[in-house]
């Protein structure tokens, strides 16, 4: 019996529809149930959010527009900041939409802080659009100076 190899046009890992493949799963994954609210947010990364630090605080801005400071919880746990929300669909008799990219309804984002904060000390303001959240540091976090005695 005669076996000839038959040389591939592209190499395995670039096979033109792994990009494809790649790029549903990642729609798939990101894809809730109705009982979650659905996509798009249950997909990771909504709302987007920046999380930083100085020596007293974590700081965090979410982008959340067309949400209201009062469809809007934040909660901070121990090392855990929560966001909740909800954005409301445009309602009105013969509404008719040609395009929704938008989406609306309720959102959760978890995120884990890398210390501990001060949870009755957390301070939350939003302004055009943007979620400012302030987290000052738990006591036991925060650096302290240590007073050198001479001997």
């Amino acid at each position: 019996m005669l076996t000839r190899r038959i040389p591939s046009v592209w190499p395995l890992s670039e096979w033109p529809f792994n990009e494809l493949r790649r790029e549903i799963n990642q729609l798939l994954d990101g894809a809730g149930s109705a009982a979650t609210g659905g996509w798009p947010w249950s997909a990771p990364g909504f709302p987007a959010l920046n999380v930083w630090e100085d020596s007293e605080a974590l700081h965090a801005e979410a982008e959340v527009p067309g949400v209201g400071a009062d469809e809007l919880e934040v909660y901070a746990v121990g090392n855990e900041l929560t966001i909740k929300g909800r954005r409301k669909a445009l309602e009105g008799e013969g509404l008719s939409y040609h395009r929704q990219e938008r989406g609306t309804g309720e959102f959760t984002r978890v995120v884990t802080l890398p210390v501990e904060v001060d949870a009755d000390k957390v301070i939350a303001t939003l302004k055009d659009g943007v979620a400012t959240i302030t987290m000052p540091k738990a006591a036991e976090v925060r650096p302290r100076k240590i007073a050198v005695k001479a001997s």
